[in-house]
């Protein structure tokens, strides 16, 4: 009977510390924590804040469309991107530049002055969507995290967390549940001109590879509405002490 007891007694510790286990897999906060550390640490991914790195694009939807494109980022309010290649058989030269309240887009020798709400989805979509993801300011600019639910990414299982920003605009990334590297971001968003209804944006993010100490995706697939959209390389990540205020100034 003591035998019978003690064996129960064993069953029922593991099982309360598996359950115990299952809600931590599940918790926003300890996700995200895991994630944190997986892409290299909080204080390595605090100093990254700053950074530039370059990427190969293929435009799925288009034929024959090669893009180039070096990208700069300071905080989640300043961005800058170069590219150039071709779109539908065309030459295209451009840049992306969003500073605080401005933003201007400038194609070969077409320039606009970006608007309020514009303005608005670009820190979201350039900020956000087009650089690798960026964890440390779900923890301590405003924004509110909630379990984001489970699914199989690349025919692994990842778990996801919801994020509302200081905007009210929502997102779910997903982290694959063994390693912690977030692996699939899902959000709302406008057009990349701003001119677009709201749509659906998918990216996958894979083949993590490690710069300067920090774990950073090197392939990232985008799918607009379910359709395959665009696949990205990325070639360098390199972190910057200082970045040159000129950077981010209106395209000449």
């Amino acid at each position: 009977m003591k035998r019978l007891l003690g064996a129960t007694l064993v069953i029922l510790f593991v099982s309360s510390q598996g359950g115990v286990a299952r809600s931590d897999d599940s918790d926003p906060k300890s996700i995200l924590d895991k994630a944190i550390r997986a892409l290299g640490g909080e204080e390595k991914l605090r100093n990254a804040e700053m950074a530039t790195w370059k990427v190969k694009e293929t435009i799925t939807f288009s034929a024959n469309s090669q893009i180039k494109l070096q990208a700069t980022v300071q905080g989640l309010d300043r961005y800058r991107s170069e590219f150039q290649g071709e779109f539908s058989g065309k030459s295209i030269k451009g840049v992306n530049v969003l500073n605080g309240k401005k933003g201007w887009r400038k194609v070969n020798d077409a320039k606009t002055e970006n608007d309020e709400r514009t303005v608005a989805n670009r820190k979201r979509w350039e900020s956000w969507h087009l650089s690798p993801p960026r964890l440390l300011p779900l923890k301590d600019q405003g924004f509110k995290i909630a379990p984001g639910g489970e699914q199989r990414v690349a025919d692994r299982l990842a778990v996801g967390i919801k994020a509302t920003g200081p905007d009210s605009k929502d997102f779910t990334l997903y982290f694959d549940q063994q390693s912690g590297l977030p692996v699939k971001l899902v959000a709302k968003i406008l057009g990349s001109g701003g001119d677009q209804p709201v749509q659906e944006w998918t990216y996958i993010y894979s083949d993590y590879k490690d710069f300067e100490g920090i774990k950073r995706p090197t392939k990232i697939k985008c799918k607009r509405e379910g359709k395959d959209f665009w696949n990205a390389e990325v070639t360098e990540f390199n972190v910057l002490d200082k970045v040159d205020p000129q950077t981010f100034a209106e395209p000449a």
